[in-house]
């Protein structure tokens, strides 16, 4: 019989190898024993495995396998969207709801849908075609070089600009606002798209030309920056662009005007291009003549 010493440490019996039995302490046992102890037992070892995190993930990740193909963990992580998406989008609503609003001439039935007329005159006096038609008239009619001169580079100008707005309007391609009423001047491919506006970038451009090469007294000067910033405004007034296109529309214009003085085409060179076109034609005529 265990010896009441024994009995009241509070422990269970144990046989040992002489047939006698050894009292040992919980709360004295080593921790490999009693891990041994714990793990002894198969419904709590189940119990600890599943409420284990790795039990959870190999849970959860075989339950996606058995239901159908595991995802990727780049589109699992994508929660947090970043800062410069959530300005851009931020951006791109401000710029919706602002050309809306001031498109009061989009149509007759506008706030201000008795200035569509006056409205679609400004439209036409900044369009290419008639920017064209009057730099071919005044290059045809000019007496002096230095005039020539002028109106020639404003002429390569104005192409220059119809290339690069068409190229970018073919890349960007943003469709016009939705209350825009497509019953523009001698619209072409390209004019379906809406950035940048073409009007703003030729009112820019043509504003630093005449202000850097024509003598015009101050009241004329400022009637060419008027012209030039009512000409963008009619494009949002009228419901034709965006804000954003008119304002990268000024902007590129401006800065088509430095790309135009590093292409300019001066009387000695036009000289030698001319000469140079001669001479190729004289020496391919009798070629063609022989054949």
């Amino acid at each position: 019989m265990p010896s009441p010493k024994a009995r009241s440490s509070g422990s269970g019996p144990c046989p040992g190898g002489n047939g006698r039995y050894e009292f040992l302490s919980l709360s004295r046992a080593p921790a490999p024993q009693l891990l041994q102890r714990q793990g002894s037992d198969p419904t709590t070892a189940r119990l600890r495995a599943s409420e284990s995190p790795s039990g959870r993930r190999g849970s959860g990740s075989s339950t996606s396998s058995t239901g159908g193909q595991q995802l990727p963990e780049e589109d699992c992580m994508r929660l947090n969207p970043s800062f410069v998406g959530i300005a851009l989008r931020s951006l791109l609503a401000i710029d919706l709801w602002l050309s809306k609003r001031l498109g009061v001439c989009a149509c007759e039935d506008s706030s201000w849908g008795s200035m569509r007329p006056l409205m679609k005159l400004v439209e036409i006096s900044g369009h290419g075609i008639p920017w064209l038609a009057g730099a071919a008239y005044c290059l045809y009619k000019s007496d002096s070089a230095a005039g020539q001169e002028v109106m020639l580079n404003l002429l390569t100008a104005l192409v220059l600009d119809l290339v690069l707005v068409g190229v970018m309007k073919a890349v960007v391609r943003r469709r016009r606002p939705a209350h825009n009423r497509m019953d523009m001047f001698a619209t072409f491919s390209v004019d379906g798209y809406s950035f940048p506006s073409g009007h703003a970038t030729r009112a820019a451009m043509c504003a630093r030309f005449l202000l850097a090469h024509l003598v015009l007294a101050a009241p004329l000067r400022v009637l060419v920056l008027l012209w030039a910033t009512f000409v963008g405004f009619s494009r949002v007034l009228l419901g034709r662009h965006h804000v954003t296109d008119v304002a990268f529309g000024f902007f590129m214009g401006y800065w088509q005007y430095n790309l135009v003085e590093m292409l300019w085409l001066s009387p000695v060179m036009l000289q030698s291009m001319m000469g140079r076109l001669h001479r190729e034609v004289k020496t391919e005529i009798p070629i063609v003549w022989r054949i």
